[in-house]
C-alpha cells in the first residue's frame, strides 16, 4: 500500500486533510467576532457543523468504528422494509379471504351478446340462476350480457322485418310479370 506524499511546507493546509500531529483542528476565534465558541472552549458535540477529525477514520481505514461490524449506511441492492400503516381510517389492501371466481356463463353471456345475441340471452339467464345459488362473482357481467343481448336481438329483428317489408313493397310496385 502506498503512503500519501509528505505535506508541502509552502502550501496552506487543505480543509479536507487532517491536521498534522500536535496542531488544533480548528483555530480558536476571538469572542468579538460573534461566530464559533468562546475562546478556550470546545464546541459541543453534535451532528451539525463541521466534522471533528477524531470522528473521521484515517486515510485508508474502514469507515466504521469496530472491525467486523457492518457499516451503518444501507448497501446497494438492500431496501429497508416498509413500516406498516396504522388503522387511522384509510383504505388498505383487500382482506385475504376466500375469493370466489367469476362465473363463466356470465362472461360468455357478455361475449355472445356481440357474437350471437340469442345465445347471449340464454347464457345470461343461466348465469343469473347459478349466481343466486353459488355465490360467485359476475352478477353485473350477466346483467350487462342480458341487456346487450336483448338490445341486439331487437335491432336484428327490426332490420329483418324492415328488409322483408321492403322486398314485399318493392315486389308489388315493381310490376313483375310471369
Amino acid at each position: 500500500m502506498s503512503q500519501p506524499p509528505p505535506p508541502d511546507p509552502d502550501r496552506p493546509p487543505s480543509p479536507w486533510e487532517p491536521p498534522p500531529p500536535g496542531q488544533e483542528p480548528f483555530p480558536a476565534q476571538e469572542p468579538s467576532s460573534g461566530y464559533g465558541p468562546p475562546a478556550g472552549q470546545e464546541p459541543p458535540p453534535s451532528g451539525y457543523g463541521p466534522p471533528s477529525y477524531e470522528q473521521q477514520p484515517a486515510y485508508g481505514q474502514p469507515s466504521y468504528e469496530q472491525p467486523g461490524q457492518p457499516p451503518h449506511a444501507p448497501q446497494w441492492g438492500h431496501q429497508p422494509p416498509y413500516a406498516p400503516q396504522g388503522p387511522y381510517g384509510q383504505y388498505g389492501p383487500p382482506s385475504p379471504g376466500p375469493t370466489r371466481g367469476t362465473n363463466v356463463l356470465a362472461i360468455l353471456s357478455l361475449v355472445f351478446a356481440f357474437v350471437f345475441s340469442p345465445a347471449g340471452i340464454v347464457l345470461g339467464h343461466l348465469a343469473k340462476r347459478q349466481l343466486r345459488t353459488s355465490g360467485e362473482e359476475g352478477d353485473q357481467l350477466a346483467t350487462w350480457g342480458l341487456i346487450l343481448s336483448y338490445v341486439f336481438t331487437g335491432l336484428g329483428l327490426l332490420i329483418c322485418c324492415g328488409w322483408i317489408a321492403l322486398v314485399a313493397f318493392a315486389g308489388v310496385d315493381g310490376g313483375m310479370t310471369y
